[in-house]
């Protein structure tokens, strides 16, 4: 079983930002069980027409791989499942808006209508994390999201945006869907 884990636009060398290269050891020591960090191209404004190809071509996420996006890596996870079977996506404070940011928005994930359904077909499971405390996603985004896609939702009043070093909730939800 493989996992890819796709980190938020701007976090500078993901192995020492937020909780991603904690997790990605901690993945890495699940037995059966290897995990995907990289540094994405187009780190800042996190293209969708970069970030999904290199999640296809460079990173193999496919049929067998667990996305765990966070932030902008969310929207990525959900973007590729609507065109790719992916064995199940975990999103960490996702959204379905620019909110109102250019940058956010020169990305491409907000063009158009998200679609639920291709999403849910193309996972065997999808997971939810999300803050009403977060400073950059409104709870009604995580709402959309959670409405959409009917998750196994795990809503929290007290993380903010998920920018810690640890997140021991995450790998016991990798834990319970993959040893």
């Amino acid at each position: 079983m493989k996992v890819a884990i796709i980190p938020g636009n701007g976090s500078g060398d993901v192995f020492h930002a937020n909780w991603y290269g904690w997790a990605h050891e901690k993945i890495n020591n699940l037995s059966g069980v290897t995990s995907d960090l990289q540094n994405m191209p187009d780190p800042i404004t996190a293209r969708e027409n970069i970030w999904i190809p290199f999640m296809r071509d460079k990173m193999s996420c496919d049929e067998s791989t667990v996305i765990i996006g966070h932030s902008s890596g969310a929207e990525a996870a959900m973007r590729f499942a609507e065109s790719y079977k992916v064995k199940g996506i975990i999103l960490v404070s996702a959204c379905v808006t620019d909110l109102g940011d250019e940058n956010e928005r020169e990305s491409g994930y907000y063009s158009r209508p998200w679609e639920w359904q291709k999403i849910k077909a193309n996972t065997d499971f999808i997971v939810q994390f999300g803050s009403t405390d977060d400073p950059f996603i409104p709870w009604e985004e995580h709402q959309q999201v959670a409405d959409g896609l009917q998750p196994e939702l795990y809503k929290f009043s007290d993380r903010g945006h998920f920018m810690n070093s640890v997140f021991p909730e995450l790998i016991n939800v990798v834990k319970s869907k993959l040893c």
